[in-house]
């Protein structure tokens, strides 16, 4: 982010401290803490893995995680901890913040909070979310502060982050790999990156939900010691339609690193869960969705919810390959466990048999479609 835009950023951050400071404060009479968490396990067999197709696939563990929510008076607490294999990043935070509420539905959130950008809180209804996770645009978390409030016809949230979660001190650190959401990992760091997220709601018959979305911040390279800029633009649509839903998005998305000379700005490094990849650093997403709910209530099923998630990404270099990914499946809601059955095909998607290294930046033109049938059982409490 270069030197002039820093003062704005400091004004639009005190304009929004003294704005939220201003507002009056309700009260719990008492402390409220509720615990919760999951354990949880996948079934898996891919068309890419000609040896674990030979034993029939595999069944692994997936995570354990434990969470807190606590309020007592005007302060709010929100965290989740999650343990995976040591392979898969072991253990780390998936969010913790703690906040504010000043009347219900208002609230500020300060520490590892959600990043309000495109669809909210997801932009998929399946287990492997969509094609924007992957590149940091979908169920994000940064270290900031976050304002929201929701109304009747309208939800507006304005952010503004320092940086993405941060494990160790010192401007010429690394940051870890170990994390639930995709960020710049390797020589560049995210930083100072504002937020901003409308959405207007129509109720009725038909619930719709119609938002935009904008984010802006540096990017600042340990080597050159310079920063370049991101950003990334939005707009979403989600309706209700008694028991259907639709969702669909579409987003540009821009990185401009200034890294040391002979290395390209065409692609960066992200990482979750232990691995890193490259990812190109212009591109589009498109997604579509459509589920549909049907309630059961006959023993422990209570519901089935049926669903098919597309996701695509436009790569603006020619020679680059594009990518994508459709995940088609169904979730049951069965007593305390929720299990989702799926299968989820993917072109030039490192999750979906590609070489991992680089299936979001130059891909391969000769990559083939793969596809994991996944069943992932979790016992929720």
């Amino acid at each position: 982010m270069p030197n002039y835009f820093l003062p704005a950023v400091k004004y639009i951050v005190l304009s929004l401290v003294c704005f939220i400071l201003s507002k009056p404060l309700i009260a719990q009479d008492s402390l409220q803490v509720r615990l919760g968490g999951a354990l949880r396990f996948n079934y898996l067999y891919n068309s890419w893995d000609q040896q674990q197709r030979d034993q029939g696939g595999a069944i692994l563990y997936d995570v354990l995680l434990l969470n807190v929510k606590a309020a007592y008076k005007n302060v709010l607490l929100d965290a989740e901890y999650r343990q995976y294999a040591a392979s898969f990043g072991g253990g780390f935070l998936k969010h913790a913040w703690m906040g504010y509420e000043f009347r219900e539905g208002e609230q500020i959130q300060v520490g590892l909070a959600s990043v309000p950008f495109g669809l909210q809180p997801y932009a998929s209804n399946n287990w492997f979310f969509n094609i924007g996770y992957y590149v940091g645009l979908e169920d994000n978390y940064d270290m900031g502060i976050r304002y929201l409030r929701r109304k009747e016809h309208w939800d507006y949230d304005i952010a503004f982050f320092k940086n993405a979660e941060t494990l160790d001190v010192g401007g010429d650190v690394e940051l870890s790999y170990s994390r639930f959401a995709y960020d710049v990992v390797g020589r560049n760091k995210k930083n100072n990156q504002v937020n901003g997220n409308l959405v207007y709601k129509t109720l009725g018959t038909v619930k719709q939900r119609i938002g935009i979305s904008g984010q802006y911040g540096g990017i600042y390279n340990m080597d050159t010691q310079d920063v370049g800029n991101h950003y990334a633009g939005a707009l979403a649509y989600e309706a209700d339609y008694r028991k259907w839903n639709l969702k669909a998005s579409f987003v540009h998305a821009v990185m401009n690193p200034r890294n040391a000379e002979g290395e390209s700005n065409e692609v960066i490094e992200m990482a979750a869960y232990g691995s890193a990849y490259e990812v190109a650093t212009n591109f589009n997403l498109y997604t579509f969705g459509v589920s549909r709910r049907m309630d059961i209530n006959r023993g422990i099923l209570k519901q089935l919810t049926a669903y098919n998630d597309f996701g695509y990404m436009q790569k603006a270099r020619r020679a680059f390959e594009n990518s994508y990914m459709n995940v088609t499946g169904v979730r049951a809601n069965i007593g305390p466990v929720i299990t989702y059955v799926e299968y989820a095909a993917g072109y030039n998607h490192s999750w979906f048999g590609g070489n991992f290294v680089d299936d979001f930046s130059r891909g391969n033109p000769d990559a083939k479609l793969q596809g994991r049938f996944n069943i992932n059982l979790g016992y929720y409490f």
